[in-house]
């Protein structure tokens, strides 16, 4: 059997990065694990958000699922929880963070500007990188989940709310010196074109797709894992923690318990 990545997100988000990966690494099985029950993850807790990545680490365990590799893809998850979720299994696992350092060394105008959640912006990991990757630079922060909500809306319906998107994107006063805009939450690319569109253009948008797809395939190679390829691959594996409208998916309806209720043996 193929090599199996899963992808995880709060929402349908992180198809934005399965995407990416799915183009670097077409020979792989994919499935799809969104938490939706908590939907957005940008309003939980850290020890929520932590709680749950390792009942999925659990959940794939109890089922059996033979994962050889996790996305978190999400930034509110990664930055909140990957080191603790890490202590607990020995699937190589894959964060998403905001792209910052591209984005510094992108800027003419030495001012980038990150959009995220308001968990990721306000995050301790976020002020490392930025301390890190983008001292040179002025960097703005903006926040927002009503972007969350219209992301899910598009993906699901393929009809957008303009209206709202201006709105949120008018209340966020972005400073006219930004030239790069860092979309620092996986949903957030679903909305790439209307939002390049509102700015004319003027802004360039960044996000990690990409850069996350070259670390999984590097990762697949690290732990010897390309070898594990075979022309019979499974469909891709939807999974959701609660309802999902849509006729666009065929998604596996799962529950996730928490860790303290797990006895293992």
């Amino acid at each position: 059997m193929s090599v199996h990545i899963m992808v995880f997100d709060s929402g349908i988000g992180g198809t934005s990065v399965l995407e990416h990966i799915q183009q670097r690494i077409p020979y792989a099985q994919y499935s799809y694990f969104m938490d939706n029950a908590l939907l957005p993850y940008g309003a939980q807790t850290q020890q929520t958000i932590i709680n749950r990545l390792c009942s999925l680490i659990f959940f794939i365990e109890q089922n059996a699922l033979n994962v050889d590799l996790i996305v978190i893809a999400c930034n509110t998850a990664s930055t909140s929880a990957l080191s603790e979720v890490r202590k607990i299994t020995s699937i190589p696992i894959v964060g998403v963070v905001p792209a910052i350092k591209p984005a510094a060394e992108l800027t003419h105008s030495k001012h980038i500007g990150l959009l995220a959640t308001p968990a990721t912006v306000a995050s301790a990991y976020t002020h490392t990188l930025i301390k890190e990757h983008a001292n040179n630079v002025n960097v703005s922060l903006y926040s927002s989940v009503e972007l969350v909500a219209l992301a899910e809306q598009l993906f699901f319906s393929q009809k957008l709310d303009t209206k709202k998107l201006h709105t949120e994107l008018n209340r966020l006063t972005l400073n006219p010196n930004i030239d790069v805009l860092v979309l620092g939450c996986t949903h957030f690319p679903i909305l790439a074109d209307a939002i390049k569109a509102f700015f004319n253009g003027k802004v360039q948008l960044l996000d990690s797709g990409a850069a996350i797809a070259n670390r999984v395939s590097y990762l697949l190679t690290a732990h010897g894992l390309v070898d594990k390829v075979t022309d019979i691959k499974k469909p891709l594996q939807y999974y959701a923690t609660a309802d999902v409208s849509s006729n666009k998916l065929a998604v596996k309806l799962v529950t996730l318990i928490d860790p303290s209720q797990y006895v293992k043996n």
